[in-house]
């Protein structure tokens, strides 16, 4: 099945202003973002932004803007009014790319978007951990999985919790236990998409402060791909910007 990729990208930022065109070998960091997409299979990419200048550098470079209101509390809402504005059908896979991801394997967005179907209107990634140290960091997401893979809880917390190996030490992680790192890369089928802003917020989420919590307290699946090792990372920090420069040097 075809999918399209949205790409929300808004120019504020609190730790890097004007991130989404943070210059990357010569292109905008969103247009970079947008060329991985292309690697991916997409049908469609469509950078969804709120400012005019943002939407003024993809024309420049050839990739598909969409402008969108400025009050969106969050990327997922904007995608969401993308799709609308594109009048894409309720079967539709859309899947959401940060704009500060310009490094994503594109194989992801491929495989995140495949496993949405009948009964399962959305999806994510993860990857298994093998540091204590980042199983025990709450800004590592972690996921827990049913048997039928799909997304059983999402927890800053070490879960599933291994009680007799952690009783023993937690300076490295027990033989045979590796839990899963969420990525946050999503797929949605549209009509799921559409139907997501007007969910009812959910305890758990405010607790974590995890968005997809929400999907779950509803009782809708996500689908979870694992993949065997991690992506490489985002832009979130300078040390993020200058390392990914680095790669567009080289």
């Amino acid at each position: 099945m075809g999918f399209t990729v949205i790409i929300p990208a808004r120019l504020a930022s609190t730790r890097l202003p004007n991130k989404p065109l943070a210059d990357l070998g010569g292109k905008p960091m969103v247009v970079r973002v947008a060329e991985r997409a292309a690697l991916s299979g997409a049908g469609r990419i469509i950078v969804a932004t709120d400012h005019a200048d943002i939407a003024a550098a993809c024309a420049a470079h050839g990739v598909e803007v969409c402008l969108t209101r400025a009050d969106h509390p969050s990327g997922t809402d904007r995608i969401a009014e993308v799709a609308r504005t594109l009048a894409l059908a309720d079967d539709a896979v859309v899947v959401n790319l940060q704009g500060d991801e310009p490094l994503i394997d594109a194989s992801l967005l491929a495989a995140c978007a495949a496993r949405i179907g009948p009964g399962v209107p959305m999806a994510t990634c993860a990857h298994p951990l093998h540091a204590a140290a980042d199983v025990f960091n709450p800004n590592v997401v972690k996921v827990v999985l049913d048997r039928a893979g799909n997304a059983m809880f999402f927890s800053r917390a070490p879960i599933p919790w291994h009680r007799d190996g952690f009783a023993q030490s937690r300076e490295a992680l027990p033989a045979g236990y590796a839990p899963l790192r969420h990525i946050g890369l999503y797929a949605y089928s549209n009509a799921f998409l559409q139907q997501y802003p007007t969910l009812e917020p959910a305890p758990l989420e405010t607790v974590e402060a995890l968005e997809q919590l929400r999907v779950l307290w509803h009782g809708v699946p996500i689908a979870v791909h694992v993949t065997a090792s991690a992506p490489e990372a985002g832009v979130d920090t300078p040390e993020d910007l200058a390392r990914v420069r680095l790669h567009y040097r080289s």
